[in-house]
């Protein structure tokens, strides 16, 4: 794989869109830029099939940007007995943690507060012995993360001394990891276009191309950014949309296909001085769970599990929302969090898999995992949908197999053994951070920050500071990033609006209480350099920003979905109101 051919562009979007609608066509067309469209990209493009892959936004726009930033085994579902399943998303996570993308995914403990001081921990310490087991039998006798250790009362108060005394008696502590999940699904549509996939985001499929048997053999698109229509000849179209999945089906004409609801996720975030603890928390609550998460600069604490019925698009954290999340993390928390420690809030929506497949009568077209399925839609079509981030892999796999029927035994999977970009040589970059430290005068904190985000790509941010020393002085309201990190979100991966750079790359939205605002004129004038902005589009990407802004933070002051749908539906048209192929 060339490192050059990872770097996404608007010229390299441009020129993708070029190659996917020639005569030649492609093999497998994924619609839908999430984690799994992202997954299923790179497991077809390393089998040598010509792939494309297009989302109505930008990559991870959807769901992918707003999960709980966890990859792990899903210690819910042992207690539910689902052994399989664990065991498949344990392995998952040691391939992301040892070799597939060490950069991004990273060890984090968790305190399982007890409150029974002998019955509780010795049913938990079975079940999360069997959690450390089955991950260690997933990466073929070898521990990728630290197993359970035991604290009394006292031990676990020194882990965790923001702690309540009436919130335990004692406590465990166990593993699961960490990962920046937009920067994740990005790094996949990067690994995959350096394998050949021809990948296209703002890119619309609008409509499906049938031949005169009625078999789907491609789709229009519209290229949202010029509204140019092309036509791309696909040998099989895979839908993976996530909550837009029957939508994207509805494309068809046919009341055929899998059947999902939406369930928001909602999180808060709080500055890490906030509470003071060195590990994160698991609580398990009457609908959900409930993680207290830290990260360098500060917590993330969620989720709902809550039915959605509005507008898909926008999702957005309710007054309803805040507060559930409050009550339940100040219900073990000495000193109470209260709405002025929120620096952001965020919303998801899972797509939730219901039972059968709509117009079919037998399961012949149709591959069922416990978490997800993959469904034929129409001949030439089918569809994904379930799972979870941890195993997009596997997803994948499955997706790229079913769609090749009986020819996927000729062309296996090989993604188990393909690191992301930035992972080959990332332990390599690591020996070299007090170097990298001591010449460019940055801490050390600083350059642990730059390899966990690029890893062994962190010479690119090098190189551009090269170019131009001006690149290397933090942003002045964001003194955490640097000048080249908005370059490197342009001109290596394929930002291609304001909102692409602080919502997913350089995620000010998350850690800013004014979600990047103060920020983004000077990252305006880095993108109109690169982009070529005048004056009028510089201006529009700053108003759009500042209504998404506004409008947030109306919402989180209306009680339920309904009222904050109404609030942001006046986003402007950069966020479209209705967009298939997004994930």
């Amino acid at each position: 794989m060339k490192t050059a051919a990872t770097h996404l562009t608007a010229a390299s979007r441009h020129k993708a869109l070029q190659e996917m609608s020639d005569a030649e066509g492609v093999d497998v067309l994924i619609i839908g830029g999430g984690v799994t469209g992202a997954g299923i990209a790179l497991d077809a493009a390393t089998r040598g099939l010509r792939t494309a892959v297009v989302d109505a936004g930008d990559w991870a726009s959807g769901t992918s940007a707003w999960s709980s930033k966890l990859v792990h085994g899903g210690l819910r579902y042992l207690l539910n007995l689902d052994f399989k399943l664990v065991a498949e998303a344990l392995k998952e996570r040691g391939l992301l943690l040892t070799s597939l993308a060490p950069h991004l995914v990273k060890a984090q403990p968790f305190l399982w507060p007890l409150k029974m001081p002998v019955i509780e921990r010795s049913y938990s310490a079975v079940g999360i012995g069997m959690y450390d087991a089955m991950a260690i039998a997933g990466a073929r006798g070898h521990k990728t993360v630290p197993t359970q250790k035991h604290y009394s009362k006292k031990g676990a108060k020194q882990i965790f001394p923001d702690i309540k005394d009436s919130a335990l008696t004692g406590a465990i502590q166990f593993y699961d990891a960490r990962v920046d999940d937009a920067r994740l699904v990005i790094d996949l549509i990067r690994t995959a276009a350096g394998y050949g996939a021809l990948a296209a985001s703002r890119t619309q499929v609008t409509g499906l191309l049938k031949s005169e048997t009625g078999r789907v053999v491609g789709a229009k698109i519209t290229d949202l950014e010029t509204q140019d229509v092309h036509e791309v000849k696909a040998k099989h179209v895979i839908n993976a949309t996530g909550v837009w999945t029957e939508e994207t089906e509805s494309l068809t004409g046919e009341e055929r296909g899998l059947q999902v609801l939406a369930s928001k996720g909602v999180h808060i975030v709080v500055p890490r001085e906030r509470i003071n603890a060195e590990s994160g928390i698991f609580l398990r609550t009457e609908k959900s769970v409930l993680f207290i998460i830290p990260w360098q600069r500060y917590w993330v604490i969620g989720t709902t599990d809550t039915p959605y019925d509005q507008d898909v698009a926008r999702p957005v954290a309710t007054a309803e929302d805040i507060d559930y999340i409050l009550d339940h993390a100040n219900a073990i928390l000495d000193t109470p969090l209260t709405r002025d420690d929120i620096i952001s809030t965020y919303a998801g929506l899972r797509p939730l898999l219901q039972p059968g497949v709509k117009g079919q009568d037998s399961t012949q077209s149709t591959k069922v995992s416990r978490e997800h399925t993959v469904a034929e839609v129409v001949p030439g079509m089918s569809a994904i949908a379930g799972g979870k981030l941890t195993t997009y892999r596997v997803m994948a796999k499955d997706a790229v197999d079913f769609a090749l029927g009986s020819v996927a035994g000729a062309r296996p999977s090989v993604t188990e053994d393909i690191p992301l970009v930035g992972a080959q040589g990332y332990r390599a970059a690591v020996a070299r951070a007090g170097e990298i430290a001591e010449e460019n005068g940055w801490t050390a904190a600083r350059v642990e920050s730059l390899l966990d985000r690029y890893g062994s790509e962190i010479d690119d941010v090098l190189d551009l500071v090269r170019e131009d020393p001006e690149l290397g002085k933090p942003l002045s309201h964001a003194p955490m990033f640097l000048r080249a990190e908005v370059l490197l979100a342009v001109r290596y991966e394929g930002a291609l609006h304001l909102e692409d750079v602080l919502m997913r790359r350089v995620r000010l939205d998350l850690e800013q209480r004014d979600r990047g605002l103060a920020a983004a004129p000077e990252i305006v004038d880095i993108l109109a350099a690169e982009l070529g902005w005048g004056e009028n589009e510089r201006q529009r990407e700053l108003d759009n920003y500042a209504q998404r802004v506004r409008n947030i933070a109306r919402a989180e002051e209306e009680k339920d979905d309904a009222g904050a749908s109404d609030v942001v539906t006046s986003d402007p048209e950069i966020m479209p109101r209705k967009i298939l192929g997004s994930d």
